[in-house]
């Protein structure tokens, strides 16, 4: 019977990875400073290219962009292609194609590779990249990135974003967009619950959630009972910043492994705040609304959900003061899409660098937050942001907390092994699992990723 559950499990989550995927460690990063593999270029006016192309090669190149957005995104990509073509002094010529979500996009290219219908660019989920670079058919960007003459300076991309890209043989993009898993706390009823500050380790959180619910229990509304602590969310990296949070994790080696004594106390933890009812699950309203009606003092959020929430205070008339903090622990996990060049002739490629290196521009990469509200790639693009600092405080609170940054696994296999990880995490809720049976559920975990491992 334990085989048969286990092989249930496994197919249901190999059909939950065909989904549409979300913008999404191998090593614990606590560092404030940018890195790369070799020191930045010093680039002149004058210097002379490493790569061997003649410039006058590139006029009347097109090259093709496969990217996965839709809506705003889409649009503001599209004005972005039409002025690069308008402007290059190349005479490079971009045309770019929807797949509407990282999932077709991912599916479209692995189906193009042997065709020349291929894109030359894809703005691809770094898993999706490890893996189309483990078939040989990427562009290894380090060159691009180090030449005197085409290169960029990394120094001014923080770390947790350049270093997501890279393999001990290559890199394999350059960051497109990023975010992050946050937690949102409502400092002024915390305050009058008694907590003066935001939470730091897990037994402050746990106090402050479950002062919350008893709050609910003190009011004259017996609807409000069970809620009033975190809003429990399942999602992929909210789970993986819990574990982090714990001094956990999954990677060991080249493989994973769950069934590690922090990761018992991470979910442990959380199973227990539900069973405590400081912990609940919002099935009838969104979380946004729910922490904007005082309803739950935590919740969960990324990057680009920050607007929703405070339009969700506004619609509430609440005026209460509340923030983007860290994971306890001081965790947050950063992850989001890239830049992938594919292999083609060295002058496509290089074509195809040099409008990737024109995306990343101050001037574009700000446009870029001002639409999508997500990270800034590079760090001195804040200085062009000085407005939207101001009417989104969230999100520079959020700025703030990058030095704290975390990557994700860098495995082609966390493609799926994630979505294993959100299933495994709802699983705890969704069937009540006692918080005394939570090893059982890490090592069934443990065990189906190194299948999808393999």
């Amino acid at each position: 019977m334990k085989k048969l559950i286990s092989l249930l499990f496994l197919v249901s989550i190999i059909l939950t990875s065909c989904s549409a995927e979300g913008v999404t460690s191998t090593a614990e990063v606590n560092s404030t400073q940018s890195s790369s593999e070799t020191p930045a270029p010093e680039m002149t006016l004058d210097a002379t290219s490493r790569l061997g192309v003649n410039e006058e090669a590139l006029n009347g190149l097109e090259i093709k962009v496969w990217t996965p957005w839709y809506g705003v995104e889409s649009s503001l990509f599209d004005s972005l292609v039409k002025e690069f073509n308008s402007q290059n002094e190349w005479g490079i010529i971009v045309t770019a194609q929807s797949q509407v979500n990282f999932t077709n996009l991912y599916e479209s290219v692995t189906a193009s590779l042997p065709t020349l219908e291929k894109p030359d660019i894809a703005i691809a989920l770094p898993e999706h990249a490890l893996g189309w670079n483990a078939d040989g058919v990427l562009t290894d960007l380090t060159p691009y990135v180090d030449d005197p003459k085409y290169g960029i300076d990394s120094s001014d991309i923080p770390f947790a974003f350049w270093s997501q890209d890279i393999t001990s043989e290559a890199r394999v993009g350059i960051p497109a967009q990023r975010t992050a898993q946050f937690l949102l706390w409502n400092e002024t009823w915390a305050g009058e619950l008694g907590f003066a500050s935001s939470p730091g380790t897990s037994d402050d959180f746990k106090q402050q959630a479950c002062g919350a619910h008893q709050s609910m229990l003190k009011d004259a509304s017996a609807e409000n009972d069970f809620a009033g602590g975190w809003i429990v969310d399942t999602e992929p990296m909210t789970a993986y910043a819990w574990l982090l949070a714990f001094q956990g994790g999954i990677v060991e080696g080249d493989g994973y492994r769950f069934l590690t004594p922090n990761n018992i106390d991470a979910f442990k933890f959380l199973r227990e705040l539900s069973e405590t009812s400081c912990a609940w699950q919002a099935t009838t309203t969104l979380p946004s609304n729910a922490f904007a009606n005082r309803q739950a003092l935590f919740i969960t959020a990324s990057l680009e959900d920050l607007p929703d929430v405070a339009r969700a205070f506004a619609s509430s008339n609440n005026n209460d003061q509340w923030k983007v903090i860290p994971f306890p622990g001081e965790t947050i996990v950063v992850y989001g899409s890239s830049y992938v060049i594919l292999e083609s002739t060295d002058e496509e490629q290089l074509a195809s660098w040099l409008f990737v290196r024109w995306l990343l521009d101050n001037k574009q990469d700000a446009r870029w937050v001002e639409t999508t509200h997500l990270f800034p790639i590079h760090t001195s693009t804040v200085d062009l942001l000085g407005d939207y600092k101001q009417t989104h405080p969230q999100w520079a609170q959020a700025i703030e907390l990058l030095p704290l940054g975390e990557l994700q696994p860098q495995a082609a296999s966390w493609r799926t092994v994630k979505v294993m990880l959100g299933d495994g995490f709802t699983h705890l809720y969704r069937v009540n699992v006692p918080s005394g049976q939570v090893a059982a559920i890490l090592a069934q975990m443990e065990s189906l990723a190194r299948d999808l491992n393999d």
